[in-house]
């Protein structure tokens, strides 16, 4: 039998991840008997406008290798999902980036207004760490706050709107991306491994592969803003040259940036030695995050 191309394998688990974690959501963001109708509407809204649901495919890559129990890896990977949609309903707002378009559908201040979209995200965040605290390990509730507070998403957001417009330097734009992308990226690897039998060393090795990914990512993302069209990525291009944003392509220049981000992704998978542990779907994850831009 002839081994099956390293790209179907990536899609077939992002996509069985995708519908796994979908039924899961739908359950999840139920209604009840809540009278905050306008609310779940805009969080269901949000959650179910699309996207590829990578941080999940992460949480449960990771868990996988660390042989976790798969009821417990949907409800921390669907819970940081429910984090990663409060941020960029956040995001969009005119107070931040101001962007009338995500995932190709209008963003959510677009269709329910200012306010309500900010208590959506705020929604989301609260039913986020109720979810992931099912898991039922405080280590990881803490983690994942963590990375998505002041010193991890919220932080790195907040140098970016501080900095913006600014001359700055490569170690500045460096801290900006690790934290507010990269940190919720390592959180996502670092859960899915405590779900299962990782050991405090393996631990740190999935920590470093996390934070190379994760700055890969956001190098990747601020490449495709400059070469892609807003069909494609689903969101407006070139909205981060207009804003006079600090990228990877302003500071480095683009094919600088796309050999960097390939660089940092081969890091990651060289420094991935699990010695007994399977690490190839998470090799791949690795590898799909700069195919976008190859």
């Amino acid at each position: 039998m002839k081994a099956m191309p390293a790209e179907v394998g990536t899609e077939r688990f992002l996509e069985e991840t995708r519908e796994l974690c979908e039924s899961h959501l739908d359950d999840i963001l139920s209604p009840g008997s809540s009278r905050a109708t306008v609310i779940h509407e805009a969080m269901r809204y949000s959650v179910f406008a699309g996207g590829k649901r990578f941080r999940p495919a992460l949480v449960r890559a990771a868990g996988q290798v660390f042989e976790a129990d798969e009821a417990s890896i949907l409800d921390v990977a669907c819970g940081i999902e429910l984090i990663h949609t409060y941020s960029l309903i956040h995001d969009d707002l005119p107070c931040m980036d101001d962007d009338d378009l995500r995932r190709g559908k209008p963003t959510l201040h677009k269709v329910h207004g200012e306010g309500i979209a900010v208590l959506a995200g705020d929604a989301l965040y609260a039913l986020a760490l109720e979810v992931i605290a099912r898991s039922g390990t405080l280590e990881i509730v803490e983690e994942v706050a963590r990375a998505t507070g002041t010193e991890g998403m919220i932080g790195g957001q907040a140098a970016d709107i501080l900095l913006e417009g600014k001359e700055i330097t490569a170690a500045d734009l460096e801290f900006i991306h690790s934290h507010k992308t990269g940190s919720l990226i390592t959180a996502c690897l670092t859960s899915g491994s405590r779900l299962g039998n990782a050991t405090e060393h393996e631990l740190d090795l999935v920590r470093t592969f996390g934070s190379a990914m994760g700055l890969a990512f956001q190098i990747v993302d601020d490449v495709l803003d400059e070469t892609g069209d807003s069909e494609v990525l689903g969101k407006t291009a070139g909205a981060d040259r207009k804003r006079d944003k600090n990228t990877y392509p302003k500071i480095h220049g683009l094919e600088p940036s796309r050999e960097l981000a390939l660089e940092l992704v081969e890091s990651a998978k060289n420094e991935l030695v699990l010695p007994g542990r399977d690490t190839i779907i998470l090799n791949l994850l690795a590898d799909f995050v700069v195919q976008r831009v190859m």
